[in-house]
């Protein structure tokens, strides 16, 4: 029998009310002690005085809900205490519920951890829980959610019983080549592989789950004085960097939080690509060309006054980047300058001291933020495990594919190493030594 565990599920701290999860077999005998009085019917909510099972001093009047097995999040038996929020009063409970013989606090991630042991849900639908809790935009939000409900669980077992089919098939023509079977059955079904190896790896190709988790980065890069600090404090609505006249004022990376159509962005003024003597300006323009080229999205300024004197800023562009003419108040003809014209970039016309053209230019990157990195409908991986997994069954699945040439024995092994690598990301295999890896990062009380 497992112990039962017990934890502050809302966060900690002075509040109207707080709720306590109590899970496991002793939970029901939790209520009975701390109430003395018979259970409520289940999932109804019912007044009680909870008290000290030792003193017997009432410590509050909540509002509790019994959940038994298997009816409840973790599938055991299930107990919520909804306590008044004050820090005396959960403490007194929690307490309480320490002195009980066969419960103990709950460690990060228990709850869920129990719930996925007990099949309640899988590994992926653990990670969207958290996601979800960790969620601060609407779109990291609806990510989460579907992620939580299942969608890359079905994708990648979907994909994984396609794999045991291919694998039954190719068997079948190793173990009976000499039973009256359809010809080529092993080759048919490595057919089927080899399209299933073309979905994963667009499935890999398609980064806008783990940026929209994670978070993107938008580097602005340029010239000295094209008025880079001018626009991160105009984009940012404050004076996140120091503007100046002088050259080179610039020396860090300055950084920026920012939301673009539901995806959280950091943005990073750098300082101006150029050669100098100054021993800090150089290690400040080495941090530029490092933010630049592992930035997701680049904004290269440029002004009629500070154009691009060498070609280095245009070898991090990527297609889709931005190259922003600055200081458009001040050219009188309001022309891009020829050098803006970079194939594969969208050019810009801007001015950092006039509110519209900022504006015009956040609707653009908030479209092309979306278009490129915001909420997919299709199921997309999130974490750098579904990765790893995925990528390794890349492997078996392109052996298993040189292999047909050779032998379907050697091509069958890879096929099922393949589909264990799947396995691994919902949990059906190896269960046990993923849980600490999935559940590291949890919060006490889910």
């Amino acid at each position: 029998m497992s112990v039962t565990i017990f934890a502050l599920a809302t966060a900690p701290g002075r509040g109207a009310l707080a709720v306590i999860r109590v899970s496991g077999a002793r939970a029901g005998y939790a209520l009975d002690v701390l109430s003395g009085v018979s259970r409520p019917e289940a999932r109804q909510a019912r007044t009680r005085h909870l008290k000290d099972p030792q003193t017997g001093v009432t410590l509050d009047e909540a509002l509790v809900l019994w959940m038994p097995a298997p009816s409840s999040f973790t599938r055991e038996d299930c107990l919520e205490l909804h306590v008044h929020g004050g820090i005396a009063v959960t403490d007194s409970v929690l307490s309480a519920l320490a002195k009980l013989e066969g419960l103990r606090p709950a460690e990060a991630g228990e709850f869920s951890r129990r719930a996925v042991l007990n099949g309640r849900f899988d590994l992926t639908s653990a990670e969207g829980i958290a996601d979800l809790i960790d969620a601060e935009t609407s779109a990291q939000q609806s990510q989460a959610l579907r992620q939580m409900q299942g969608r890359l669980r079905d994708l990648y077992e979907g994909w994984r019983d396609r794999l045991k089919s291919a694998l039954a098939h190719l068997e079948a023509d190793i173990e009976f080549a000499d039973e009256d079977l359809p010809g080529g059955l092993g080759q048919s079904a490595l057919d089927r592989v080899e399209e299933l190896l073309s979905s994963i790896q667009a499935h890999l190709g398609d980064v806008r789950g783990e940026r929209l988790r994670d978070g993107l980065s938008i580097a602005i890069i340029g010239p000295p004085n094209a008025g880079k600090s001018s626009i991160i404090n105009a984009l940012a609505g404050r004076d996140a960097a120091i503007v100046s006249a002088r050259a080179g004022t610039t020396r860090d990376v300055v950084e920026v939080a920012l939301v673009l159509s539901g995806v959280p962005v950091t943005l990073s003024d750098t300082a101006g690509l150029r050669d100098t003597n100054d021993d800090i300006e150089v290690e400040g323009v080495r941090r530029a060309r490092v933010r630049a080229q592992e930035a997701d999205i680049r904004l290269l300024v440029t002004s009629y006054d500070a154009p691009l004197e060498q070609d280095e800023a245009l070898t991090f562009m990527r297609t889709g980047d931005f190259w922003l003419q600055n200081k458009q108040d001040l050219v009188s003809d309001n022309a891009v300058l020829p050098e803006a014209m970079a194939e594969g970039l969208q050019t810009v016309l801007v001015s950092a001291h006039q509110k519209a053209s900022i504006d015009r230019f956040v609707a653009i990157l908030e479209a092309s933020v979306a278009a490129r990195f915001g909420v997919s409908e299709r199921p997309v991986l999130t974490r750098a495990r579904h990765r790893n997994a995925l990528e390794e069954a890349v492997i078996h699945l392109g052996r298993a594919l040189v292999a047909r040439e050779v032998g379907l024995e050697l091509a069958a092994e890879d096929v099922r190493l393949a589909s264990r690598a799947l396995g691994r990301i919902t949990g059906s295999v190896d269960i046990d030594a993923l849980l600490d890896i999935v559940f590291a990062d949890f919060c006490i009380g889910k």
